[in-house]
């Protein structure tokens, strides 16, 4: 039988949704505030480049917006513009469809919550796209960002105010893997579902292979910081093609797809991140051998180039500190596929029904309370079978297996 997720919107999901908006503002108004203390300071070029992630960021969040509200226009029940396709484009225009999708998901919550979870599977629908947004914004703005801010403190040996930008957006990041994970989380079923212990290993794995990935680009630039821009434009251009290789389909349209691979290219830059089903595991090695191979030629450039009195105080320490996180991270990736990552599909049984990995949620109205044709959120839906289904082996198979005395 097909896997029904009855997914219920709970007053957890309603908190996640305002921390989640209350870490934007926060890291935004930080990227503010460091912003015109580079200016005003006359550090033009550093202000150029704060800014100018920034609107990068914000950019590629409204175009995803954007697609999406074209593509689900028609389906029932997703109401935050209607028919006002205008309205919806006005708003994007002006950066601001990623906040109001925020508030929009906080205020459906609020109602469920109130009316005790009539309409929650609408809610978490859109709890779902907003949670790959964040995903998105980390890695187009927080993870650049973070780069930036540790080299503009190795150049100045001073933190000042760029300290309080490093805390922010080690903040965002680290709230993005959280929230992302829950919204993954939500798509197993609950017989499979994942402790509250496998999402702290899932965290602390993600943040001990970026923290070392940033800190290797930073010590890098900091020594050939004209280098970064072809290091980043050659291993981007590689990703994309990689990820084309790999016959992406997470949206709906060619030019929504090439943006989608544009990003997961920036995204491979900091931090893997599983795209399609099928030879994950081996696709994971090669991902994580190459920035291996690239974060140690990275910090092996940083050391030979490196100021040695300048850089005293912190060079040997960085210099053994970072490969030992960086293999600390990859064996708690380990021993999160080992004991904490569920297979939804048992030896010996067929795997649970997901047809071309998408997930059928009844969609309950929050507008009338009445019921609407079958939603299906094709999205987070496909991330979800790329992150946990795994191909069961066929009967053939499973049966020589069982004859063979071997």
């Amino acid at each position: 039988d097909r896997v029904q997720m009855g997914w219920k919107y709970s007053w957890v999901d309603l908190a996640f949704s305002v921390i989640g908006v209350c870490t934007f503002l926060v890291d935004w108004g930080s990227d503010i505030w460091v912003a015109t203390e580079f200016y005003c300071r006359g550090d033009v070029l550093w202000f150029g480049v704060l800014v100018g992630l920034m609107a990068l960021s914000s950019v590629v969040v409204q175009m995803f917006s954007w697609f999406w509200f074209q593509y689900d226009r028609e389906l029932p029940g997703v109401v935050m513009f209607g028919d006002r396709v205008k309205l919806s484009c006005l708003v994007h225009v002006l950066q601001l469809g990623f906040l109001c999708r925020n508030f929009w998901v906080i205020w459906q919550g609020f109602r469920v919550w109130r009316r005790h979870k009539d309409g929650s599977e609408y809610a978490v629908y859109l709890t779902h796209d907003l949670s790959m947004l964040r995903l998105i914004e980390t890695f187009c703005e927080s993870a650049p960002q973070l780069t930036l801010m540790i080299y503009v403190m190795l150049q100045t040996n001073k933190a000042r105010t760029v300290q309080c930008d490093v805390a922010a957006s080690t903040t965002s990041m680290a709230w993005m893997v959280v929230d992302y994970h829950r919204s993954l989380r939500s798509f197993v079923p609950d017989k499979a579902k994942q402790t509250w212990s496998s999402s702290v290993v899932y965290f602390l794995w993600n943040l001990f292979l970026m923290a070392p990935r940033v800190a290797a680009l930073a010590l890098f630039t900091s020594v050939l910081p004209a280098a970064i821009v072809p290091h980043f434009a050659l291993i981007w251009v590689v990703f994309v093609l990689w990820a084309w290789r790999q016959h992406t389909d997470f949206m709906d349209s060619a030019g929504g797809e090439w943006l989608y691979r544009a990003t997961v290219g920036l995204i491979w830059y900091f931090s893997w991140f599983n795209v399609a089903e099928g030879r994950t595991r081996g696709r994971s090695v090669i991902y994580h051998a190459f920035v291996t191979v690239d974060c140690g030629i990275l910090l092996t450039t940083w050391w030979v180039y490196r100021d040695p009195l300048r850089s005293q105080s912190y060079s040997l320490g960085l210099a053994v500190s970072l490969p030992l996180i960086y293999t600390a991270g990859l064996l708690l990736k380990t021993l999160y596929y080992c004991c904490f990552h569920p297979k939804l599909w048992r030896p010996g049984e067929e795997p649970l029904d997901l047809p071309d990995s998408e997930v059928t949620v009844r969609n309950m109205s929050p507008q009338n309370g009445s019921r609407a044709q079958p939603l299906v959120n094709k999205r987070m839906a496909r991330l979800a079978a790329s992150f946990y289904w795994e191909r069961a082996p066929h009967r053939h198979e499973s049966a020589e297996r069982a004859e063979s005395p071997v």
